[in-house]
């Protein structure tokens, strides 16, 4: 009797017509609010006041197309190699160190990209320590004396996106590696297979999947960056979006772009998917066996010590030197009321937009729970995760197109009635940010909350309805004790992730308000890095906490 509750799922357990309408209805809501900015993009690109396709099409388009096609393959390429490579080495070799570079290789998590892009550019200029210690061991006295990189390039906007964004390649393909069955690497060394041969002809098959993953989340991130590119004078859809509508003053033509760039999102999804859905891998019960590991030695040990010890000096440790000196230099002139405004604003909003994101995300995966079968409701959850596929940027144009929409025809409805102007009620305002961060992140506090949610038996919702307990009831005195673990994971990443999202943030904000990350563009944007440093430094350090939950949880993978 027991074996025959347990299958039973919990939709059946808590049916009721009222309540089960109620669900559905929010849930199909929040998803028609989600989708509410990609379906105006997609209408301004079709029908916008001033057609400049065209004129797009012949100038800049290509270029911002090829430009973009060589970032996503530069960054996607680089990752892979440093993400896969780390990932093999602390998962089945020892040498000295590996344990540490276990959860070390995830820190560059904590820095955005456009933060590390600041800090090398300081460092690597002309009027920088690195050249100017080269000009004064060799007598050089110009540039013409020498050759240095630029790292203002293309190349150098790879190099700075690889370098905070591999840990997506690294944590998948170790999990991956993790999850394998300790049997099979012995069969593939019973067979003759080498170290080398058991990576390339098993491993390496059986995490592809995984790496396809976090080679699609890289390639996504790519996309939504801004800073950098901006920065660093790549012209990229990204940077492309915001030159046409505030350089150019032409919205149409913005979200037109926006609307190619959206295009790129579906692309990496479904080639992401068709990966995963040609190749499945399933573990035996040896899968938490201890897998055997290679001990190094010598050369050998001295160079995967390099191969993991590089990723996270550059990514992680030499930045934050660089950050804290600067910080501690300039802290007098950094400390301000301006600087206690701007990073109140940062954690006021990233606070607010981590509990919508909360109840929103509690809101539709226990709606899953109970009417998972409803194709409607399906498709309803499903569509409330799309904001987290959406750049920034593209998203920040978006939102500001219904809402610009909205106050216009507010604003001229009660100066025709009433002789009465309304003004900017929601674009241009810090609730337009909110709602950018929420649309954009809400599938990341969903999918925290759900993972945990399915995790409860569906006999507590039995039980619970056998006292007399209706849904509600059910989900405030059972299911929040039991998944608050899920909701405080989900609200920390929401948090960082806000803290860091730049180009959303800056197209949206209001008139005088900043944010720590719009602070720390601005001040690079007029070379002054130092000023920004305990900015981007609070920043980085806020970064960690979710860095920590995920090395804890890769690391405990093979032991649950």
């Amino acid at each position: 009797m027991t074996s025959r509750s347990e299958s039973i799922a919990p939709s059946q357990t808590l049916r009721s017509p009222n309540k089960g309408r109620r669900w559905l209805v929010g849930s199909l809501i929040i998803a028609t609010l989600v989708c509410l900015p990609v379906a105006s993009i997609f209408w301004i690109s079709l029908f916008p006041e001033e057609n400049i396709w065209a004129h797009l099409s012949e100038t800049v388009l290509p270029h911002y197309i090829e430009t973009t096609l060589l970032l996503l393959a530069g960054v996607g390429g680089l990752s892979i190699v440093i993400g896969v490579s780390t990932a093999w080495l602390v998962t089945m070799c020892r040498f000295p160190g590996s344990r540490l570079f276990e959860w070390a290789l995830l820190l560059p998590f904590a820095i955005p990209a456009y933060v590390i892009a600041y800090v090398y550019t300081d460092l690597l200029e002309y009027a920088g320590p690195v050249q100017m210690a080269l000009r004064d061991w060799f007598g050089w006295q110009t540039a013409r004396d020498y050759w240095f990189p630029d790292i203002r390039t293309l190349g150098g906007a790879i190099l700075m996106l690889s370098l905070v964004l591999y840990p997506y390649v690294y944590m998948m393909a170790r999990a991956a590696f993790l999850e394998q069955s300790a049997n099979i690497q012995a069969a593939s060394r019973t067979l003759g297979c080498n170290a080398w041969q058991s990576f390339f002809r098993v491993s390496l098959p059986i995490a592809r999947p995984g790496i396809a993953v976090g080679l699609s989340l890289v390639s996504m991130e790519t996309l939504n960056d801004f800073g950098t590119v901006d920065y660093f004078a790549v012209k990229s859809l990204s940077a492309g979006i915001y030159d046409t509508w505030l350089n150019m003053g032409n919205l149409g033509g913005a979200a037109q772009i926006a609307s190619m760039m959206l295009i790129f999102v579906v692309i990496l999804i479904s080639l992401e998917r068709i990966s995963r859905s040609r190749q499945k891998q399933f573990s035996g019960a040896d899968r938490y066996g201890n897998l055997e590991t290679y001990p190094l030695t010598g050369w050998r040990a001295a160079g995967a010590l390099l191969i993991c010890g590089l990723p996270f000096v550059a990514g992680f440790l030499l930045p934050l030197l660089l950050l804290a000196r600067y910080a501690v230099i300039y802290f007098d002139e950094s400390w301000s009321e301006d600087f206690l405004t701007i990073a109140t604003n940062s954690f006021v909003l990233s606070v607010l937009a981590a509990l919508l994101c909360c109840l929103i995300g509690l809101l539709l995966a226990y709606s899953s729970r109970l009417h998972g079968s409803n194709r409607l409701m399906k498709t309803g959850i499903r569509a409330s995760g799309l904001g987290y596929a959406m750049p920034g940027a593209v998203l920040a144009i978006g939102v500001i197109i219904p809402f610009a929409a909205f106050d216009n025809g507010l604003d001229e409805f009660m100066r025709e009635q009433f002789d009465l102007s309304t003004g900017l009620l929601l674009s241009g305002t810090a609730f337009a940010i909110l709602f950018a961060y929420v649309v954009r992140f809400l599938a990341v506090a969903a999918g925290s909350i759900e993972s945990s949610l399915i995790k409860v038996t569906p006999t507590m919702d039995m039980a619970s309805r056998s006292l007399g307990l209706n849904s509600m009831q059910t989900l405030l005195r059972v299911h929040l004790p039991l998944i608050r673990g899920g909701i405080l994971t989900g609200a920390l990443v929401v948090f960082v992730d806000c803290m860091k999202e730049l180009p959303a943030t800056l197209i949206l904000r209001p008139f005088n308000f900043d944010t720590l990350a719009t602070q720390v563009y601005q001040y690079a944007s007029d070379e002054m890095i130092e000023q920004s440093a305990l900015s981007a430094l609070l920043i980085v350090l806020v970064g960690l906490i979710p860095v920590i939950l995920l090395s804890r949880s890769i690391t405990a993978s093979r032991r649950c």
